[in-house]
């Protein structure tokens, strides 16, 4: 069998932003963005950030920056336009009449990266709900795209109109199907937690690609798939953990990124059960990035939708081996509840402290389940 090389796609990256915004801010997030589509292997040709007011309610950007982005995509041959933001489908519509490409917002960008990094039935399951709740109020602009391809007349109340309303129910029934599907999985879910009620849970949470996977690697000496790409991790792992001869659950679940689509955060809701229900958290952070404070606002904005914001966290402040210097770093030590841990999964830079830190915090919950544990004589 003769394998094809797959076509390389090339895109190119779109932000509106407000006036007052800086304009390092602006590269950061359209950095940010391009990380993003780089994990759909679209290459980046060109960059594009217009400050507004608003935007457009039309087409997101002004009629100037519209028809410049239209010329280079039309010059270059690029098969993709990214916004950095979410578009009202009307937005969608009018901007895959203009350009005539496949327009991407946020969400949808979100939600493909997701689909493509979903390996269980539960993760599939909840992403593909996401993506068709995403995807139902804007089936106009997914029908002028079928319409192109089939040769439509597209005269309103036709068959395009027909189409549509058939593509609408069929969604709607496929949303059903996945939500009986998912409520099942999520009770077996719920049976699992229960389960192990009388055993002490630490959850990993954390920005997108801040190292998550990497440290419960070197905690639970187990390989779990860690890599240097956002949303390397979607799926949620949990393992049993021995520390000083006290047995505990140590679970890593998808990372956080910001504007993370709403319907995407309502699909997982049952595999963030596993931070909900934990007894602390360790926040991993990565420090090397010089928005990680903004990361951290993040984070702890998501945990608050989830209803996790009040419990026990610490912070893990990971990738130190990238900083220059380490000690400019303890001005922002103020992690919560006072405790915070410098490390490096990379170079295992504080490995032993770290572990020493999770093992001191699990002996208190786990002092909390069984009054009457006697520390062993020997470790």
């Amino acid at each position: 069998m003769i394998e094809t090389k797959k076509e390389q796609e090339y895109g190119v990256l779109v932000a509106v932003t407000p006036k007052f915004q800086a304009d390092d801010k602006t590269i950061e997030f359209l950095e940010e963005l391009e990380f993003l589509v780089q994990t759909l292997d679209i290459k980046v040709e060109k960059t594009y950030a217009q400050k507004l007011e608003r935007p457009d309610t039309k087409t997101f950007v002004g009629k100037g920056k519209l028809e410049e982005i239209k010329e280079f995509v039309k010059a270059k041959n690029i098969g993709n336009v990214i916004f950095d933001d979410d578009l009202t489908p009307s937005q969608l519509r009018n901007l895959e009449k203009e350009l005539k490409v496949k327009i991407y917002d946020r969400s949808l960008l979100i939600l493909d990266i997701f689909l493509k990094r979903a390996q269980t039935t539960q993760a599939k399951t909840q992403v593909e709900l996401a993506r068709y709740q995403y995807l139902l109020p804007r089936l106009t602009r997914m029908w002028t795209h079928l319409e192109r391809q089939r040769g439509g007349t597209g005269t309103r109340g036709g068959a395009g109109e027909k189409e549509i309303e058939t593509d609408r129910r069929n969604i709607r029934n496929q949303i059903n199907v996945l939500r009986k599907k998912l409520d099942k999985i999520e009770t077996q879910a719920a049976t699992r937690r229960k389960s192990r009620d009388g055993i002490v849970r630490v959850a990993l949470v954390g920005y997108t690609n801040a190292g998550k996977s990497s440290l419960m690697n070197l905690i639970s000496k187990e390989q779990v798939y860690a890599k240097d790409e956002l949303f390397a991790t979607v799926d949620s792992t949990v393992r049993k953990v021995v520390i000083n001869q006290i047995p505990f659950l140590l679970s890593d679940t998808v990372g956080f990124i910001r504007k993370l689509p709403h319907n995407l955060i309502e699909s997982f809701k049952s595999t963030l059960e596993e931070v909900k229900e934990a007894d602390f958290l360790l926040h991993v952070i990565d420090v090397s990035n010089p928005a990680y404070e903004d990361h951290i606002q993040v984070v702890e904005k998501t945990l608050e939708e989830i209803g996790a914001a009040d419990i026990k966290t610490i912070r893990i402040y990971n990738k130190v081996d990238k900083v220059e210097d380490i000690a400019e770093l303890h001005l922002n030590e103020n992690g919560a509840n006072d405790q915070a841990m410098f490390v490096s999964a990379k170079t295992k830079y504080h490995l032993t402290e770290m572990r020493e830190l999770l093992a001191k915090e699990v002996k208190k919950e786990h002092i909390k389940i069984y009054p009457n544990y006697l520390e062993p004589e020997t470790y």
